[in-house]
C-alpha cells in the first residue's frame, strides 16, 4: 500500500482529526462533490434527479460503531422512514446499512433484530437492503447475519471485498443461497496477512469472484459490481458479454460525485447503473477512506483549499 493512502485510512481513525477536520469550511466545500447533503431528503432529491438519466439509486446514512444500544433504536427508525419516504416518491431506491450502526458491537442478537425489522419492512414496500461489509474483524459475524436473514428473507445482500484473501471462499459459500452480492474493492486499512497489499493482486482477485459470480445470475445470484476502476468494469463487461449475459442483468454501482461521465455513458448503453449516495453529519471517517481510494480526490481538495 502506498504511504499517501496509508496516511488517508490512518486519518481516518483519528478521534483527533474525527473532531477537527469536519470544521473547516473548505472540507465542508469540497465534501458536497461527493454527498449532495446531510439529510434523506437531499439524497432522494438526487435519485430522482439520476431516475430521469436512467439510473438507480442507493442511499446510506454515515455513520458506524456505536457506543450505546438505544442509539441503534433511532438509526432502525430513520431507515424505516426513509423507505416510506423511498416508496412516497415513488423512487427504484434502495438502502444500505452498516451493522454497527445497529449495535453489532454491543449486542449481535439486538443488532440482528433491528435489521430484521428493516428488512421485513422493505419487503412490504418492494424494496430492498443490502448490509455493507466492515473491517475485516467483522467478516465472520456480518456473514452470519446476512445467512440468517438469508433464510427468512429474499430482499437482502450482503457486500464482499474482493482485497481480502478469504473472499473467494467466502464468495463459493454462499452461492447456494442464491444471494444478493455487491463486490467491491474494499477500503479499510488490513494487515497483509489478511488483505492484498498489491492494487493488481485485488484486482485479479475482483475479476475472479466475477466470474465466480456471472454465471449464476440466470440461478437466481443478484449481482452488483462496484467500482469505479473502468479498465476493470470493462473486462467484467466482456466477460458477461463473451458467455451471453446481457448489460442489464447485473448491476454496475458507482459512488455519487465520482466517475460521472462514466456512469452516464454506462447507463446509455443500456448498462442498470445503480449510484451510491451518502448523507449524513458523521462523514469525517468515509470521507477520508474515499480520498485514500482515488488519489485525484485529494486534488480536488487542495484547489479548495487554496
Amino acid at each position: 500500500m502506498n504511504p499517501g493512502k496509508s496516511a488517508l485510512l490512518w486519518a481516518s481513525r483519528s478521534p483527533r482529526l474525527k473532531r477537527t477536520v469536519p470544521r473547516l469550511p473548505p472540507v465542508r466545500r469540497a465534501v458536497r462533490r461527493f454527498m449532495p447533503g446531510e439529510d434523506v431528503e437531499a439524497a432522494l432529491e438526487v435519485s430522482k434527479q439520476l431516475s430521469g438519466l436512467g439510473m438507480t439509486t442507493i442511499i446510506t446514512r454515515l455513520g458506524e460503531n456505536l457506543s450505546e444500544l438505544t442509539e441503534a433504536d433511532g438509526v432502525t427508525a430513520h431507515y424505516l422512514r426513509a423507505i416510506d419516504r423511498i416508496n412516497e416518491r415513488g423512487l427504484k431506491t434502495e438502502v444500505s446499512i452498516k451493522l454497527t450502526q445497529l449495535g453489532l458491537d454491543l449486542d449481535h442478537d439486538y443488532a440482528y433484530q433491528k435489521l430484521e425489522s428493516l428488512i421485513e419492512h422493505a419487503g412490504q414496500k418492494d424494496n430492498w437492503v443490502w448490509i455493507d461489509m466492515e473491517m475485516s474483524d467483522y467478516v465472520d459475524v456480518t456473514l452470519e447475519l446476512y445467512r440468517r436473514a438469508r433464510q427468512r428473507f429474499s430482499n437482502v445482500g450482503i457486500c464482499l471485498q474482493s482485497y481480502l484473501y478469504r473472499t473467494v471462499d467466502d464468495l463459493n459459500d454462499l452461492i447456494s443461497l442464491n444471494p444478493a452480492i455487491r463486490l467491491v474493492k474494499g477500503a479499510y486499512m488490513e494487515p497483509k496477512n489478511v488483505a492484498f497489499p498489491r492494487k493488481q493482486d485485488v484486482d485479479n482477485n475482483f475479476m475472479t469472484c466475477a466470474e465466480i459470480m456471472l454465471p449464476h445470475i440466470s440461478n437466481g445470484l443478484r449481482a452488483a459490481f462496484g467500482t469505479h476502476d473502468v479498465p476493470l468494469l470493462e473486462r467484467v463487461v466482456q466477460r458477461a458479454r463473451s458467455t451471453a449475459i446481457a448489460s442489464d442483468a447485473y448491476e454496475i454501482q458507482m459512488l455519487y460525485g465520482i466517475g460521472v461521465r462514466d456512469q452516464r455513458r454506462l447507463a446509455e448503453k443500456d448498462h442498470h447503473v445503480r449510484v451510491l449516495i451518502s448523507y449524513g453529519p458523521d462523514w469525517y471517517p468515509w470521507y477520508m477512506r474515499r480520498l485514500a481510494e482515488r488519489p485525484a480526490n485529494v486534488m480536488f481538495v487542495l484547489k479548495n483549499l487554496f
